[in-house]
């Protein structure tokens, strides 16, 4: 029988005055099982915070800033992270990582000090480097739990149900299909032979190049404006609702998401793939379905550059250990 919801959950968004952050704290409002919405910014969400509370829901909406952050962060059950700058037009990955380094490190710190159990959610790019660098942070806190810990990918997933939908003409809500790896370039492998539909190996490289590009896509025509914030706000939206459902005791609850993967523990340690979720986060990592030649070969190359993002991440950690 289906359980109706306890509506007890706390959420905090870390960078929730953002680009992302504010359109996933708008769908996170109307989600009947969070009764406790925590606004974190380095500068004050206030004006996020009455601006939410205007509309007519259950949720407590509150806002913190730099000082506040341990109120923000206090028995949270699921926190968000999507702080840090977005991608702009000629920016290299590199430029990326530099970036946003030190702000997942420094959020990561927090997160161990004063909400060690909850689920962390890592939005923030690259994503494939910055899950490194906050497992390793929780790490050397003592509080890393690979059952906690995941990035989120299902960006890629939209994306690529969408574009096979747009391609073919089918319904995208009716597609079912993963996409694993990475978050980035090539470390994006969709396996659309699992949708049903047969592709020649020319339209599944089509579509895979139109899929690990979309992201330039959007980036290239705000011209400087912002990045894929709606869509990422939508399926971070949609992975919490999934999440939040399973910590509420329904079962069989399956996303595609980047965790500590058993998959292939000699060349990536974090991988993206469907993640069953439980009651304490992820109840397990599912097999890989069968793939056909051209996708075989795709994962080669994605755990290859996979592998290096990740070292990235764990080396910056290594060498600049946090206080």
């Amino acid at each position: 029988m289906r359980r109706s919801a306890r509506c007890f959950f706390k959420v905090a968004v870390l960078g929730a005055s953002g680009a992302i952050g504010q359109p996933l704290c708008l769908a996170l409002v109307q989600n009947r099982r969070v009764s406790e919405l925590r606004l974190y910014d380095i500068i004050s969400p206030l004006g996020e915070v009455i601006d939410l509370s205007h509309i007519p829901r259950k949720v407590k909406v509150t806002g913190y800033t730099i000082k506040e952050i341990r109120r923000a962060l206090e028995d949270a059950d699921l926190v968000l992270v999507t702080a840090g700058i977005p991608r702009h037009p000629g920016m290299f990955r590199e430029d990326l990582f530099n970036a946003n380094k030190y702000v997942i490190q420094e959020l990561s710190v927090e997160v161990a000090k004063h909400a060690p159990r909850a689920i962390i959610g890592i939005i923030s790019d690259p994503l494939n480097s910055m899950i490194a660098v906050a497992a390793e942070t929780l790490r050397q806190a003592g509080v890393y739990d690979p059952q906690k810990l995941c990035g989120l990918t299902a960006l890629d997933t939209l994306r690529a149900k969408s574009m096979l939908a747009d391609f073919t003409g089918k319904d995208p809500e009716l597609l079912h299909f993963p996409v694993v790896g990475g978050h980035s370039g090539q470390t994006i492998v969709p396996l659309f032979s699992q949708s049903g539909i047969r592709l020649t190996r020319e339209e599944a490289e089509y579509l895979t190049h139109r899929v690990r590009r979309g992201g330039d896509a959007v980036v290239n025509a705000k011209k400087g404006r912002g990045s894929s914030s709606l869509s990422a706000a939508f399926g971070t939206a949609d992975w919490v609702d999934c999440v939040l459902k399973a910590l509420d005791g329904e079962e069989g609850l399956v996303r595609s998401t980047m965790v500590e993967s058993p998959l292939f523990p000699e060349k990536a340690l974090f991988f993206a793939s469907p993640v069953e979720f439980g009651r304490e986060g992820v109840k397990r990592v599912l097999p890989l379905p069968p793939m056909n030649e051209y996708e075989e070969e795709q994962l080669d190359r994605c755990l290859a550059d996979l592998e290096k993002n990740i070292r990235k991440g764990l080396q910056f950690i290594a060498a600049k250990p946090p206080d």
